[in-house]
């Protein structure tokens, strides 16, 4: 039976213990799981009665020397559970049944110790106490409760305090990476209590960086790409003026048409099958072999009254996403990503290059826009033998490509990002060979 969820359960939040949070076992794991998960709630806004829910996975080996990494989804308002720990990177992937779990050999709890947190509030589990705050969302606040909850965290996992710590994501966390850097680099520098985060380094993945050459890039992709025409491209560049906040109609109409001549694919990878039908319920599903239709299997699985009570979660309708009044969206987070840079906190920047939501184009347009020297030219990277992708390096700031990858990189090459995010932790640039 389900616990009740009471008025106090706040305060008692703000006292659980790491032991409380433990994970005796999910709900279907499959055999053989040697490393602790945890999960629960962190106050982060007492007034507004604000607590984030987080999933936390140990490396199974020596994960008292390996760094504790933060991953973080965008929407802005899309769950880090539900995608990246269950469809992406985590150690688990959800079978058709909705039920039962299978191993994903490429998580990054093999290099790391990952925490999935579901931010802002009201995203997946994360709740505040009124629904007026979901009315006041935005990207200010979405990094002040992230460090505050950071903050708060750590005390409860003090052995983590002083590991060096790494925050990833993808998307809409274009913004949310960065702006929760910067804002742990200004705390460290002003913090009376002497609370420091042991920041090292950011990495993005295919993320909304700078609006302007986002949108210029997307069409430019979705051309060079062959799903749009060379007249409705020329008219876009043409009437569309993507510095501008105020777009013309004429703009507005060639934007419109340009999803009539693409017609129904899936933008977050423009060569995956759409779900139009989902595996056999009862077959094991396997993390080389991508299926479309996994959303549908992990909203199952974590509307499971026993699954919730797993994860100390409050009982939840729980959803991928949540849609929110956003109040404050930066144009640009280029400037952040500068100030990081100048603060010698590593940068890498990668783009799965089959995405036409915020496609490699893009990136590159915005990247380009910083103007910095290039210190390691363009080169393919290899793995088994074969091109994942490939890389430059500028000064301050590396990028890298993962070939084959739509949106969500672990998705559809987890074994590429594995790759990636190994070599973005130990400071070395992907092998050329």
């Amino acid at each position: 039976m389900t616990k009740a969820w009471t008025s106090s359960t706040f305060t008692k939040n703000q006292v659980r213990s790491m032991e409380a949070d433990k994970i005796s076992a999910l709900p279907g794991q499959p055999d053989g799981v040697d490393f602790n998960q945890h999960a629960g709630y962190v106050a982060v806004d007492q007034n507004a009665g604000k607590e984030l829910f987080y999933y936390f996975v140990e490396s199974p080996i020596n994960s008292q020397g390996k760094p504790l990494v933060l991953w973080l989804n965008g929407g802005p308002g899309c769950s880090s559970l539900g995608t990246g720990a269950f469809e992406e990177l985590g150690p688990f992937r959800v079978n058709s049944d909705g039920e039962t779990l299978y191993k994903n050999p490429y998580a990054w709890n093999n290099v790391a110790n990952v925490i999935f947190l579901e931010s802002p509030a009201g995203v997946g589990f994360s709740y505040g106490k009124t629904p007026a705050i979901y009315n006041d969302t935005g990207d200010k606040s979405t990094a002040k409760d992230a460090y505050a909850f950071l903050v708060n965290w750590l005390k409860r996992f003090p052995q983590y305090k002083s590991r060096p710590f790494f925050i990833s994501g993808e998307s809409y966390a274009g913004h949310y990476v960065p702006q929760l850097a910067s804002h742990i680099l200004q705390k460290n520098n002003h913090n009376k209590d002497g609370t420091i985060i042991n920041l090292k380094g950011i990495i993005v993945g295919n993320g909304v960086l700078n609006y302007p050459t986002d949108n210029q890039g997307t069409y430019d992709h979705l051309w060079t790409h062959a799903l749009i025409s060379d007249e409705t491209h020329e008219q876009i560049l043409k009437y569309c003026d993507f510095y501008s906040e105020n777009p013309s109609i004429e703009c507005i109409n060639f934007e419109d048409e340009t999803d009539v001549e693409v017609g129904n694919i899936d933008y977050y990878d423009i060569y995956a099958p759409l779900c139009l039908k989902p595996a056999p319920n009862g077959s094991i599903g396997s993390v080389d072999n991508y299926d479309p239709c996994s959303d549908n299997y992990v909203t199952a699985y974590l509307n499971l009254e026993r699954v919730q009570e797993a994860l100390h979660a409050k009982p939840t309708n729980w959803s991928v996403c949540n849609n929110y009044n956003w109040t404050d969206s930066a144009y640009t987070v280029l400037p952040d990503i500068k100030k990081l840079m100048a603060n010698n906190v590593r940068v890498w920047i990668y783009s799965g290059d089959v995405d036409a939501v915020v496609p490699v184009t893009a990136t590159r347009y915005s990247l380009d826009s910083l103007k910095l020297p290039i210190n390691t030219t363009w080169y393919p990277w290899y793995l088994n033998s074969q091109v994942g992708g490939y890389v430059v390096g500028y000064e301050g700031l590396t990028f890298v490509t993962v070939r084959g990858a739509g949106h969500e990189v672990p998705s559809y090459q987890p074994e590429r990002a594995l790759a990636l995010i190994s070599s973005f932790l130990q400071g070395t640039l992907p092998p050329s060979s």
